[in-house]
């Protein structure tokens, strides 16, 4: 998938751009044209016409996301290299410092660092073509639709996009620390999302006889109540988190409505803590059943619910032993770099921890908080934006990090996970 001919070279652009500037350059375009999940066709044309630019040749996967590999020269294991590709339904706020790139396409943005994800990925991909004195394979992944459950991974393993894949790094631009720093923990880092529907079924009716009404409003604010009261007394509030983004029902002021709908969501680092929360919500629906029960001919089957819950991507899951070699390998390679190693846990989710369940890797966090430069927004404000000055540093850090897995993949991978050079001759 890779030729050889035909490659950029790093310090030779004709044009007399750096390879900062290059990558810089691209993160704008990329800004500038924001598409949403599975519907980034444009986005995948500039991937795969930058590819070609590079020499590399690039494949369709998941609908619109794009599959590559360079080769070295001899053989040996294979690292993929993930970004995402999606744009949010967000409407960018203008701003002095983004004129230049400001979203173009209405209500659509890249609020969460996704065209920094593609041009930090462009510039390993660069890096590696200009010294293909490397053993094993670089895979590179430009993955669609990580912003809508169940996400654009599970496309991407189901369609091949992990085969003789040996492990996997992924990165994310985050405000939550300092621009330019970088943070990871070991095991369980980014939270499992799970959303919740419930109608609430009552018997509508003019307000003025209640009691010929069985009431959804006063039924739904009995659930949230009581669910959040009963997940107080029998979870540790670090464990989770939940709320209701949605309550919908009615349409007059002087009738009681039939149903009321309930949308919400809730976050967890473990499968038992989920567990929990499922039964919970359906013995507080089972209660409004009988506090609500009025009896009568007009009442029959009624109150009565109708529930959907859906378990969105997993928790993610750093691979320890991989962790602390990343941990090391950055504090020998970049010792300018503010690392955090046991950052705090987030309850933000990430469809990456779809790969982490097939092959071992680690998710990094890369700050781009700058105060000075007023990048203080969180990812998906209208005011986000990344400092500039981080995305050749991402890069390099992709670069760093797989070369030295490619070389010496026995630091990263646990005896269990390593059989040692053979088998990777034995692969190819």
């Amino acid at each position: 998938m890779c030729r050889r001919s035909e490659v950029i070279s790093l310090r030779d652009d004709p044009s007399g751009e750096s390879l900062e500037s290059w990558i810089i350059r691209l993160r704008r375009e990329f800004h500038k044209y924001p598409e949403l999940s599975f519907k980034e066709y444009e986005t995948q044309k500039r991937i795969l016409k930058i590819l070609g630019e590079l020499g590399i040749e690039g494949r369709k996967i998941a609908d619109t996301g794009v599959l590559a590999s360079i080769r070295g020269t001899k053989p040996g294991p294979c690292i993929a290299l993930r970004t995402d590709t999606d744009g949010l339904q967000v409407q960018e706020e203008p701003a002095e410092r983004n004129r230049e790139y400001i979203s173009r396409t209405e209500g659509v943005m890249h609020a969460c660092g996704h065209d920094g994800h593609m041009a930090m990925l462009f510039g390993a991909a660069r890096m590696f073509m200009e010294n293909r004195e490397f053993p094993g394979e670089v895979r590179l992944i430009f993955q669609p639709a990580e912003e809508i459950p169940p996400g654009g991974s599970e496309r991407v393993i189901a369609e091949g996009g992990l085969e003789d894949v040996d492990a996997i790094i992924g990165m994310h631009i985050f405000t939550n620390h300092e621009s330019g720093s970088v943070g990871f923990r070991p095991g369980p880092f980014m939270a499992s999302t799970n959303r919740f529907e419930v109608i609430l079924k009552g018997k509508g009716g003019h307000i003025s006889l209640p009691a010929k009404c069985i009431d959804p409003v006063r039924m739904a604010v009995y659930f949230i109540n009581s669910l959040n009261s009963a997940l107080e007394e029998r979870l540790d509030k670090e464990k989770y988190v939940l709320g209701v983004g949605r309550i919908q029902g009615g349409a007059q002021f002087n009738r009681t409505p039939d149903n009321v709908g309930i949308l919400g969501s809730y976050r967890t680092f473990d499968s038992e803590t989920t567990d929990i929360i499922d039964a919970t919500i359906k013995e507080c629906l089972e209660k409004i059943k009988q506090e609500y029960l009025k009896h009568g001919e007009e009442f029959s089957g009624l109150p009565d619910y109708e529930l959907d819950i859906l378990h969105g991507y997993p928790v993610l899951v750093n691979d320890p032993f991989f962790t602390e070699a990343v941990n090391l390998k950055l504090h020998e390679s970049f010792p300018e770099l503010t690392v955090y190693p046991e950052i705090e846990k987030t309850f933000a989710a990430e469809d990456f921890a779809s790969y982490l369940q097939v092959v071992p890797g680690i998710f990094i966090s890369l700050g781009t908080r700058n105060q000075k430069k007023g990048i203080v927004e969180i990812n998906h404000s209208c005011a986000f934006d990344i400092d500039e000055e981080i995305l050749l540093k991402g890069s390099e850090i992709f670069h760093t990090l797989s070369l030295d897995f490619l070389k010496h993949p026995e630091k990263y991978l646990s005896l269990q996970k390593y059989h040692g050079p053979q088998e990777y001759i034995e692969k190819t």
